[in-house]
């Protein structure tokens, strides 16, 4: 990950490194959740089958909620001294993932590989949590708040690919390609792979 240019001050009580360090996972979760709505979004516009409705208009909601993680860790970000960096470039040669791979598709197809996307995301949020611990518990607090709701929405798509007993059409997928295969897809995911993180 990026390291933010040098911090113009640091908030009382947390010494300069600690608040860089801080500022880097803080940056980082910033280009994951401006990635993520983006990748919402273009599911939004791409979903297409019997399902459509119903996926389309569950992902607003999950769009906008994000959007408001990225605006209050960028804030965050400023709070402890440093500059939120929001733009695109930044963003794609930040990151640790894959460009979200699936074009226009099933809801299922698009439901398989956004399980995949959400449990990167959630796991880098939860390794973050743990960092945060010996770092700044006011950030944890914050990103704590942002899994609880990544959790939930990641909920919201698993219960799409479930069957009555529980167990997950995408269960051992590893590409998106793959989780959009086994959930139902049936046009582009053969083409694309990989992993949001």
């Amino acid at each position: 990950m990026a390291t933010n240019p040098k911090l113009h001050y640091t908030t009382p009580g947390m010494d300069e490194g600690t608040a860089q360090r801080v500022v880097d996972i803080l940056q980082d979760r910033l280009y994951a959740m401006n990635d993520l709505h983006l990748t919402l979004k273009h599911i939004h516009w791409n979903v297409v089958g019997p399902s459509f409705i119903g996926v389309h208009e569950m992902i607003d909601p999950q769009v906008e909620a994000v959007r408001g993680f990225a605006d209050e860790l960028a804030e965050r970000i400023a709070t402890l001294g440093g500059s939120p960096v929001g733009t695109p470039g930044a963003l794609v040669d930040s990151r640790s993932w894959d460009e979200y791979s699936i074009g226009r598709d099933t809801t299922q197809a698009h439901l398989g590989a956004l399980d995949l996307v959400y449990v990167g995301v959630v796991t880098s949020y939860r390794e973050n949590i743990q960092e945060l611990d010996d770092l700044d518990l006011v950030t944890q607090d914050m990103l704590i708040a942002h899994t609880e709701q990544l959790e939930q929405f990641h909920w919201f798509v698993r219960a799409h690919l479930e069957d009555k007993g529980g167990n997950l059409a995408t269960a051992g997928a590893t590409t998106e390609a793959e989780a959009a295969d086994a959930a139902g897809g049936t046009s582009d995911a053969d083409a694309h792979a990989g992993a949001n993180a």
